[in-house]
């Protein structure tokens, strides 16, 4: 990465523009082309860099039900129920963890009945294997920026 894809990560972070043509208003920002930040833009994305570009809003302010989840997965099946969880909407975040609870994923549906609809499949599906159902008691959220080009 160079110096403008750095800066490009710190301004998307925090200032994504709402705007008609918010690249271009990042290409200003950083002179150089709407092309280029589209480019940029899409090499970070296929080195992994940049996993999603998006709002994130308060589900629970918005009515929905969200939960995390910890399953004990043996290691022959982890593939497998890694896809099996993957190929939910619902699941927001999906990490395997050295840990006995090795998988742990993050699901959000519009009801309680909903999210306990989706747990329920998952249980059948995966048979034997120990899930467990951990709804926020309290919730804390923070605020991440990772100052990419230390300026």
């Amino acid at each position: 990465m160079d110096i403008v894809d750095k800066q490009l990560l710190n301004l998307i972070q925090k200032n994504f523009p709402i705007h008609e043509k918010p690249f271009e208003t990042l290409a200003n920002q950083l002179e150089v082309s709407e092309a280029e930040v589209i480019n940029r833009i899409d090499n970070l994305k296929e080195k992994g860099i940049i996993r999603r570009i998006g709002g994130i809003f308060d589900s629970n302010k918005l009515g929905y039900f969200s939960t995390l989840c910890a399953m004990k997965v043996p290691q022959d099946r982890i593939e497998e129920v890694d896809r099996l969880i993957n190929n939910y909407q619902e699941v927001t975040h999906n990490y395997l963890r050295e840990h006995k609870y090795n998988i742990w994923f993050t699901l959000i549906g519009e009801t309680l009945e909903k999210v306990e609809e989706i747990l329920k499949e998952i249980k059948k599906q995966i048979g034997e294997i120990e899930l467990i159902n951990l709804p926020a008691v309290n919730l804390f959220k923070i605020d991440v920026y990772l100052n990419i080009s230390g300026e």
